[in-house]
């Protein structure tokens, strides 16, 4: 058995850990128990070759759409408020499997366009930290995550369309202090290199802005660019702070090389020398087919 197919029988072991069927609980949270839970092991087993049509994965996919209401926002729990990074989670998790143009997503992205800030970014209005000037800013990282799902819709290929969103990653950059509701900085932990993507870090960021072309030819992203690669190991990454509880996962080992994480890399260094690809983003080297 190949590592891949090693990581993909580990996470479907856990799919009943939650209580429920699909990683999640038995009233319906399907992001409860991080990172076995339901968003998370959807997108890491599409990160691990599994076909989005094979039956475990479609099941995942149809779980979260019963989770989508009538106004476009997905409730991932049955109870309590819906916060814009709830409904960007699941919506970029649905994007991963191939949902991006699904008649039932319609009103999820008009959503997403309506409480879109003035500053670009998305704003969940849950003051953990106190309130304070920095809180009147949006959230960098659910930011990033509607991003990486935005760039599966074909406004995507519309530019200034999410010209205002990558602005505001990019300005980021420079202000490095935490700022939004939920205190999103970028510190000695951003710059790890973390992997899979489930959290706003060096990786993830340079990744998702790679697809745009405002970011790509602007000098604050060259400069992440050029720090992400100095992290390189003779061209592949390694992943330096993957999440605790997937140490026993062969393709995000702490400390070493990860070929699916390289084959990111070269999407990046694809996406600057030719353009992402108006059909989806090319699987990254060392997926399987």
């Amino acid at each position: 058995m190949s590592g891949q197919d090693a990581d993909i029988a580990q996470i479907l072991a856990r799919r009943h850990d939650n209580g429920a069927d699909y990683w999640a609980t038995p009233d319906g949270r399907i992001s409860k128990g991080s990172p076995f839970t339901t968003l998370d092991c959807a997108l890491m087993l599409k990160d691990l070759g599994m076909d989005p049509t094979d039956p475990v994965l479609k099941g995942t996919a149809d779980l979260v759409f019963r989770t989508l209401r009538d106004d476009g926002r997905f409730a991932i729990a049955p109870h309590g408020a819906i916060y814009p990074c709830h409904t960007i989670n699941a919506v970029r998790a649905l994007c991963h499997l191939g949902y991006a143009e699904d008649p039932r997503l319609r009103g999820t992205f008009d959503h997403l366009a309506r409480i879109e800030e003035a500053d670009g970014g998305w704003r969940c209005r849950k003051f953990s930290y106190g309130r304070g000037p920095e809180t009147d800013c949006s959230n960098p990282g659910p930011t990033l995550a509607a991003l990486d799902a935005l760039r599966f819709v074909p406004l995507c290929h519309q530019p200034e369309a999410l010209d205002a969103a990558v602005d505001f990653l990019l300005d980021h950059w420079v202000v490095r202090a935490p700022i939004g509701p939920c205190h999103f900085g970028i510190g000695s932990l951003f710059l790890q290199v973390a992997y899979p993507f489930s959290s706003y870090n060096l990786f993830f960021y340079v990744y998702v802005l790679s697809f745009h072309e405002r970011a790509r030819r602007d000098p604050r992203f060259l400069e992440a660019l050029s720090l992400l690669e100095s992290t390189l190991d003779d061209g592949r990454v390694v992943v330096q702070r993957p999440h605790q509880k997937l140490r026993s996962l062969a393709f995000c080992r702490r400390g070493e090389v990860s070929d699916l994480a390289t084959g990111h890399y070269l999407e990046i260094r694809r996406n600057l020398e030719e353009g992402p690809r108006l059909d989806g983003p090319a699987p990254p080297a060392g997926r399987r087919p």
